[in-house]
């Protein structure tokens, strides 16, 4: 009973998307929205969502590109960061807590050109495993308007970020995530309980919305013995 149940909402998903697609409300060429954004559109688990997809894409009414992009994994697994860290991590079965340091307005003069504002507000986020160790340190920044201003006082609905700007408006829709490495400063190792010069992986991630609104750029250091990258490539055209 349980798997006709599934199957039904699979097939759900399958037929409106087919529909949507064929009727031209999504064009050829188009990017379907987010997994996030569609699972919660048809009430449906991740799972249920890539079932359909994998149908939709046996029967040639949409696509992937191999050797697009390239992919963090945490422990092996792949991470879809649209929905955030902290989705993207309880999406692997990963047993991470977060940990909010700071939420306070701050004025950076420095990103004016790059952002149009001087007037953000910085979130720090300490994310540690199931045994205790730190394996993320994120700082964040968002422009102190549409309500984000207050932030300092009302404080992240349910503790996300990614769940607080969807409430203000901002829901992402593109941007550019760039990787390195470098060694932990003497404050960072000290907020990471790890000995200064420890080498962890860096993202620096700057997401736009869909009104072309500059949303969030985040600063994240990443313990590389959970953390890797994953470059897919190659296959078929």
């Amino acid at each position: 009973m349980i798997r006709h149940v599934r199957f039904d909402k699979k097939q759900r998903v399958v037929d409106e998307l087919a529909r949507r697609i064929e009727c031209g409300q999504l064009e050829s060429g188009n990017l379907l929205p987010g997994e996030h954004l569609l699972a919660q559109e048809f009430d449906v688990s991740r799972g249920t969502l890539r079932e359909a997809l994998a149908e939709l894409k046996r029967r040639n009414y949409i696509a992937t590109q191999s050797g697009v992009g390239s992919i963090v994994t945490y422990d092996g697994i792949s991470l879809d960061q649209r929905s955030g860290w902290a989705q993207a991590l309880a999406d692997t079965g990963a047993r991470v807590t977060t940990e909010i340091l700071r939420v306070v307005q701050v004025e950076r003069a420095d990103l004016h050109s790059r952002f149009g504002t001087v007037h953000f507000i910085a979130i720090d986020r300490r994310r540690s495993a199931a045994d205790g160790s730190v394996v993320s340190l994120e700082r964040a920044l968002v422009p102190a308007i549409e309500g984000l201003e207050n932030l300092p006082d009302t404080g992240l609905i349910e503790d996300s970020l990614t769940i607080t700007l969807a409430a203000h408006g901002f829901v992402g829709d593109r941007g550019d995530q760039w990787i390195g490495a470098e060694p932990l400063s003497s404050d960072d190792a000290l907020l990471m309980m790890r000995k200064p010069g420890s080498v962890f992986l860096k993202a620096i991630r700057t997401t736009y919305d869909r009104q072309e609104r500059f949303m969030e750029h985040v600063e994240s250091l990443l313990d590389p013995v959970h953390f890797r990258m994953h470059l897919a490539f190659g296959g078929q055209s």
